[in-house]
């Protein structure tokens, strides 16, 4: 109960403010697909601090990382989400339909209704990170204020003039690992003079921020000031409320629940997963307005059915929530009758068979919007490029996402290739690195994991069988020949000829890695029960003697990487705690088997948590890339579309652990990255062929929600 709780009340300092001069102004926004900067009376939000990294040695002398980093974000090149609503008042009548509020360009989500009732803010994607939008009817998206060194931001709200917004701008303190960077910060919609208010206490994490009919008062799902504790499904947040004017001080209403939404000044619903093992919508009254009473949560959806990401009406009577039900394969917006105890029907109505997600209504209550793929590829952006650029927080590190998974650059650096799919697109292919032309080198094969001999250009190395199998599941090394000279005609099918290089009866061979004299092949294999490293020819393969083992144990050692030297191979293990498939370090180790050692990112007992993959080098071979769990979380995950592990950021660190870089910050699983020394151009869109995949909307619900 809020009484139990109100001596947890804790004082906090002052608010954080920041200033930059109008004149040093400028926003990111598309022109023709294209980024374009251009001047605004919007200002982004420029603060006092630079965009820091996670440990002290970020400003170190030492180079820093540069070139390009292309990689795979699990699902997003799919998405085509847009901002849609529906007029509640057609609800029963032949011309009820959704109405689409923005323009089909990239990814639009999360949105709210202003006090305007038909404007509309949300997050959109459309500059390389997420930024704010305000869209009326018949009008272009207007740019709102941003922090411009901010990788992500989310969860806009304008209420009376100011806007509320989540960003991670700010990292924790210095040496602080397995803690989200999230935190709500408030700054007036038309602000000429570049001011952010940050609302979070330093040291505490803040998600999901909702803002009061009146703007009175804030509640945030709070993860409070420590530590990630590995949890995504649902996160271990409280149900956090205070006063806008006095954000220092803030009680607990709840101590578990996320995604609050506000009825009035004194209800907030939100969700969380009950005992049964439901998704349910729970709510809290308030009684006074010092926040100091309440009554226990109450639940008030009923089992049989998953509620989650609720929107209250404001009439107190109603709650719009997303829904997954028994029998349906979909998430759909419902409306639920708090009186009746009733559910209606909305979306799937109109559109069946798409998924539904995060409602949110209008002050009147009238109008229900949502976020959704936009179907007809006929409506706004119909395609998605193979390469995409992604804003990084380094000058001279370009940061590229591909349709695809596992790229590699040719020894020129001219092409990638890259495995496009898993199953019907399966095989490996490659593209330009300018983005512009496709072409199929193998195909019919589920294919992963590729290494380019960087001695013959002519010849890629891949994975051929199912990915993440037993030790005994048949998979193999692959050398695939083909002709260079195909690369540069019109064929879109590549012709080439594959050798196997492993034995028939040893099991899971995997993620090979070429030597950078191309004589060898370093590879994951679980030919003696345990998926351990061996080197092999990489002409002959093990058919001639060629085979010999580099790591052996009762545990994983996964996805090696050589160095550009040919002094080190770089691989994933979980040697360190073998019993724990779900812990993996960086390990490096001579390529004839001495100086085996772990680099430790996150240091003393956290590095026990670490889940570190997808180890590759810079060229200059002084920097380690890899996918990390080191940043918590940055959204509630069932919120959002299918994520295996909705926390993987890249990040790079060098050779002795020092000089942590955290690469990117999104709410997506970003993997598989490959590094190489130069700077891309990319096409322009009269440049590229006409082979881009068509969107789809090809993705899933959270595969834990059963």
């Amino acid at each position: 109960m809020l009484t139990s709780l109100r001596h947890a009340l804790r004082k906090r300092p002052a608010p954080s403010q920041f200033y930059i001069p109008h004149s040093q102004s400028q926003l990111l926004f598309p022109i023709n697909n294209h980024r374009t900067t251009i001047s605004s009376s919007c200002s982004p939000i420029t603060l006092s601090n630079t965009y820091q990294l996670s440990n002290a040695h970020s400003k170190s002398t030492m180079s820093q990382p540069s070139g390009t980093i292309v990689f795979n974000t699990v699902g997003r090149p799919q998405y085509g989400f847009d901002i849609f609503s529906v007029d509640l008042h057609n609800h029963h009548t032949a011309a009820f339909a959704d109405r689409r509020l923005t323009d089909g360009v990239s990814i639009n989500f999360n949105a709210q209704f202003t006090d305007e009732n038909d404007s509309v803010v949300f997050v959109s994607e459309r500059t390389g990170s997420p930024r704010f939008y305000l869209t009326r009817p018949e009008d272009k998206p207007q740019p709102l204020p941003f922090v411009p060194n901010s990788l992500f931001h989310d969860r806009p709200t304008i209420k009376n003039g100011k806007l509320y917004f989540v960003s991670t701008h700010e990292p924790p303190e210095p040496e602080t690992v397995f803690k989200s960077w999230n935190a709500v910060y408030s700054t007036a919609v038309d602000s000429v003079d570049g001011v952010v208010t940050r609302i979070t206490p330093k040291g505490v994490v803040d998600y999901s921020p909702a803002v009061s009919l009146t703007g009175k008062f804030m509640a945030v799902a709070s993860h409070g000031s420590g530590l990630w504790r590995g949890d995504f499904r649902e996160l271990e947040t409280e149900i956090v409320v205070f006063s806008e004017s006095e954000p220092e001080n803030r009680v607990v209403v709840s101590e578990r629940g996320g995604w609050p939404t506000w009825s009035q000044d004194n209800t907030i619903f939100f969700h969380r997963i009950v005992e049964d093992g439901w998704w349910s919508i729970f709510r809290v009254d308030l009684f006074d307005s010092e926040l100091c009473r309440s009554d226990p949560p109450v639940r008030v959806t009923p089992a049989g059915v998953h509620c989650f990401t609720p929107a209250a009406m404001h009439d107190g009577k109603r709650i719009a929530v997303a829904t997954r039900r028994p029998g349906s394969s979909f998430r759909h917006i419902e409306i639920f009758d708090l009186e009746l105890q009733s559910f209606q029907p909305v979306t799937e109505t109109i559109n069946p068979s798409f998924h539904h997600y995060n409602p949110f209504v209008s002050r009147n209550s009238r109008y229900l919007g949502y976020h959704r793929f936009r179907g007809d590829p006929t409506q706004g952006e119909s395609t998605y490029p193979h390469l995409d650029p992604v804003q990084s927080p380094i000058q001279n590190l370009q940061l590229l996402r591909l349709n695809g998974s596992f790229p590699i650059f040719s020894p020129c650096g001219d092409f990638i290739a890259f495995n496009h799919d898993f199953d019907a697109n399966g095989g490996v292919k490659i593209i330009r690195s300018n983005g512009s032309k496709r072409w199929t080198l193998l195909k019919g094969r589920t294919c992963f994991y590729n290494s380019w001999s960087p001695s013959e250009k002519h010849v890629i190395y891949t994975s051929v069988g199912p990915i993440f199998e037993s030790v005994s599941k048949t998979v193999e090394i692959a050398r695939i020949e083909f002709e260079l000279d195909h690369l540069t005609n019109d064929r879109q099918e590549i012709p080439s000829k594959m050798k196997i290089l492993t034995k028939s009866g040893t099991g899971n061979n995997a993620f090979p890695s070429c030597s950078p004299d191309g004589k060898s092949i370093v590879f994951r294999s679980g030919r003696s029960g345990h998926k351990n490293l061996y080197i092999v020819d990489a002409v002959d393969g093990e058919f001639n003697g060629g085979l010999r083992r580099l790591t052996e144990g009762a545990w994983i050692d996964t996805m090696p990487c050589w160095s550009p030297k040919g002094d080190l191979i770089a691989f994933s293990s979980n040697m360190h705690n073998p019993t724990n498939p779900e812990v993996f370090g960086i390990y490096v180790v001579q390529p004839d088997g001495s100086g085996l050692r772990r680099v430790e990112v996150a240091k003393g007992e956290l590095a026990e948590r670490e889940r570190l993959n997808h180890v590759f080098f810079s060229s200059n071979g002084e920097w380690l890339l890899f996918t990390a769990n080191i940043g918590g979380v940055t959204a509630e995950a069932v919120s959002l579309p299918n994520q295996f592990q909705p926390y993987g950021d890249l990040y790079a660190v060098r050779l002795d652990g020092s000089g942590l870089r955290r690469l990117t910050c999104n709410a997506y699983e970003n993997g598989t990255p490959t590094w190489y020394d130069g700077v891309l151009a990319l096409c322009s869109e009269d440049e590229k062929e006409n082979d881009s995949d068509v969107l789809m909307g090809a993705f899933q619900e959270p595969l834990w929600i059963n």
